[in-house]
């Protein structure tokens, strides 16, 4: 498997606290991969830091052979405009906007007409089931699709790497299935790689492969949380 995505001996703290204490992951192309790990055990830091929200304090991030820690955040933006899709928790669409306005924004802010916008926008709300609410506004929708948004306009652009934190973790455990059914789905789809951030064992259990955090470190014992569930198999 071609590696797209490599970090080596990441360091960050908040202060005196440590975050990430030397993380080593390798993220390959068409890959999904868990990160798992309790509360506090610097889960989302490593997400941020490989989808070059944060910088770490010391350590490397490569995406296609190039650092990208050292990058601007003018150019760090543009990549996650580009080639990276953030899906957060909470989804953070915007409130004032529509659904369709909200999906087809990065590609409004990538200099897309907004005509063409709108129609790949309609396009996304229609292939995650959601096509409906294309003039709804958030206050209007439930959870899950608001979320359905969120992961359609993470998408538009057709990224080579989807960073999802708790994806599911402010859904219940139905309507988060079948979002996380969604993404994986569109994900095998388009060959797009998936860090997925989780502390759930049946999320985790859809990835590819798991890695465990403690303490801002690869778990020494290698066991994840989806090895947890009956009748697991890696």
């Amino acid at each position: 498997m071609t590696t797209l995505l490599r970090a080596r001996g990441l360091v960050r703290s908040y202060g005196l606290t440590p975050a990430l204490r030397g993380v080593t992951i390798d993220l390959g192309e068409g890959e999904i991969l868990a990160v798992t790990g309790p509360s506090g055990c610097g889960k989302s830091t490593l997400l941020h830091c490989l989808a070059g929200i944060l910088r770490p304090d010391a350590g490397e991030v490569e995406y296609r052979e190039h650092r990208i820690d050292t990058w601007s955040e003018a150019a760090r933006s543009r990549l996650r405009r580009t080639e990276f899709g953030v899906l957060f928790q909470f989804g953070q669409i915007v409130p004032e906007l529509t659904a369709a306005e909200n999906v087809a924004l990065p590609l409004l802010l990538a200099g897309t007409g907004r005509r063409e916008a709108r129609t790949a926008a309609l396009s996304w709300l229609d292939r995650l089931g959601v096509a409906d609410l294309a003039d709804s506004r958030p206050g209007q929708m439930s959870g899950g699709q608001q979320q359905r948004c969120a992961l359609a306009r993470a998408l538009i652009t057709e990224p080579r790497v989807l960073f999802a934190d708790e994806p599911t973790g402010a859904l219940d455990s139905l309507t988060g299935e079948q979002v996380l059914g969604q993404l994986v789905r569109v994900a095998r789809e388009q060959r797009t790689s998936v860090v997925l951030v989780t502390h759930e064992p049946r999320v985790a259990a859809y990835a590819d492969r798991e890695l465990a955090l403690r303490d801002g470190q690869l778990d020494p014992t290698g066991l994840g949380l989806a090895e947890s569930l009956p009748g697991h198999r890696r």
